[in-house]
């Protein structure tokens, strides 16, 4: 009986584990202009108004101060989140088909100086 229990033990555990791979690394936080999306570090997230859906055009020196929510190689895509393959070959999160990214000068939880640059870039929204 109790390798049973030791079985059912693993079993929930692996199947917790799974479940964590599955999900995308994103939560809410609060913002001055209300709930915004941000990564696992807290960091608010954006969009850019000249991508397409599955498409990332933010590359090379935009890549650079627009960081890519990167997702692994065991990442799976998860409701409205998705995975789209960049042209440098790595892999990056997507809501709703529009890849996310990070703002090099937000330095807080919270921040959201982004917003607008270039009349461009929008905050990602839950």
């Amino acid at each position: 009986m109790k390798s049973v229990k030791f079985l059912s033990v693993v079993a929930a555990g692996a199947l917790a584990a799974t479940a964590a791979f599955a999900a995308a690394p994103v939560k809410t936080v609060d913002s001055a202009k209300g709930k915004v999306l941000a990564g696992e570090n807290g960091m608010t997230l954006y969009t850019f108004k000249k991508d397409a859906k599955g498409v990332s055009n933010c590359n090379g020196d935009c890549a650079k101060n627009w960081p890519p929510l990167k997702a692994s190689g065991d990442a799976k895509a998860d409701g409205a989140y998705s995975i789209i393959d960049r042209k440098d070959g790595t892999k990056q999160w997507a809501k709703d088909g529009m890849p996310l990214y990070f703002w090099v000068k937000d330095k807080k939880m919270g921040d959201i100086t982004g917003d607008g640059v270039g009349g461009n870039w929008e905050l990602a929204k839950p």
